[in-house]
């Protein structure tokens, strides 16, 4: 039985009028659950790829894993960090304590390793474990090992802020540092042997000086060799 052409225009029509309603009704719904929740995507956590299918970039709190982060592939940490140890075996039993996790933003290069963190906290270093939970921005070379940093952090109860810039193995080679218990100065050197520049109160600090220091010190291999101190003077 064939349908006249004014049937299969009002038909047409009514297609078109129903489809253009769905389409209103689907836009009020999309608008009124933006409306509720004020605009703002609410996720745990974010990987975002390269044009490789690489994981670049984790959001989250904490971070989501990632296959591609060495920092949490105990195999490529054997391979690329213990490797450069003596003693390979141990640098992975004390590997085991270390806390790769961060509530903020790690991004990857290419190869998986740690870069660019912001974090409240930030991971620890792949040397070793922080004195304190640490809360600020970290800056790591190629291959993971932390080069600078800006922090603040707890310790014994009282807040300690510092920028460190780092040798090429991640230890500590020039330090800004300020303590609420009064502290405050410049670090300078690697080890036992430093150059310190600044304020001590009585007792504190590295070497326990037995009076308030405000000036230049001198140690090497842990004492002291030499030391310049006003805080005596008028």
């Amino acid at each position: 039985m064939s349908t006249s052409p004014e049937r299969q225009t009002r038909a047409i029509r009514w297609l078109q009028a129903y489809a253009a309603l769905l389409t209103i009704a689907l836009a009020v719904l999309f608008v009124r659950s933006g409306a509720a929740t004020d605009g703002v995507l609410r996720v745990r956590g974010l990987i975002i790829e390269d044009e490789a299918g690489r994981e670049r970039i984790l959001i989250g709190a904490p971070i989501p894993e990632a296959d591609n982060r060495v920092r949490t592939d105990e195999a490529r940490v054997r391979e690329v960090w213990a490797s450069r140890y003596d003693d390979g075996e141990a640098y992975m039993g004390y590997y085991q304590d270390y806390d790769h996790a961060a509530n903020g933003i790690v991004i990857l290069s290419e190869d998986g390793f740690d870069r660019v963190v912001l974090g409240d906290p930030v991971p620890d270093p792949n040397i070793g474990r922080r004195i304190a939970p640490s809360t600020g921005l970290v800056i790591n070379d190629a291959e993971g090992f932390e080069r600078t940093g800006y922090s603040v952090k707890v310790v014994d109860g009282t807040y300690r802020v510092g920028l460190g810039l780092d040798s090429n193995r991640g230890g500590e080679g020039l330090v800004l540092t300020l303590d609420d218990d009064g502290v405050a100065g410049v670090i300078v050197g690697e080890g036992d042997d430093r150059l310190y520049l600044g304020k001590l109160p009585a007792g504190l600090g590295w070497w326990g000086l037995e009076e308030a220091f405000r000036g230049l010190l001198i140690a090497r291999d842990g004492e002291i060799v030499h030391q310049f101190n006003g805080a005596g003077e008028g």
